[in-house]
């Protein structure tokens, strides 16, 4: 009874492991490629929240793929940076415009004319 036992065993075991390997010359698991990063960010106009939203990094054994996640950082990073030079220089220019104007009561009055408020 023993033996039947092992040898039954030994059989459904060859049997799943034929299954799983594919057995011959049909693949039972087709070759898949690699995901890459479909890079969504666009570059003719500044990225937006809904961009930055759109960004699926590729998954891989480990994680993810350390180059592309620098990629996307990088990029990030600039549009970041462009945008703060930005902002730096429309407030420096508004505290300019408000320090010429400080003297005037009405910044909407043309030099010369009175105000009737």
């Amino acid at each position: 009874m023993f033996l039947f036992l092992l040898i039954a065993m030994v059989v459904v075991v060859g049997a799943v492991t034929l299954a799983v390997v594919g057995g011959g010359d049909s693949a039972a698991l087709p070759e898949v490629a690699p995901e890459q990063l479909v890079d969504p960010l666009p570059d003719d106009r500044p990225l937006g929240r809904a961009d930055v939203d759109a960004v699926r990094l590729p998954v891989v054994v480990r994680g993810y793929r350390m180059a592309e996640v620098d990629d996307v950082l990088g990029r990030l990073g600039a549009e970041l940076a462009e945008r703060d030079a930005r902002i730096a220089e429309l407030e420096s220019a508004l505290a300019g415009a408000q320090a010429t104007a400080g003297g005037r009561r009405d910044l909407f009055t043309k030099p010369g004319e009175e105000s009737d408020r």
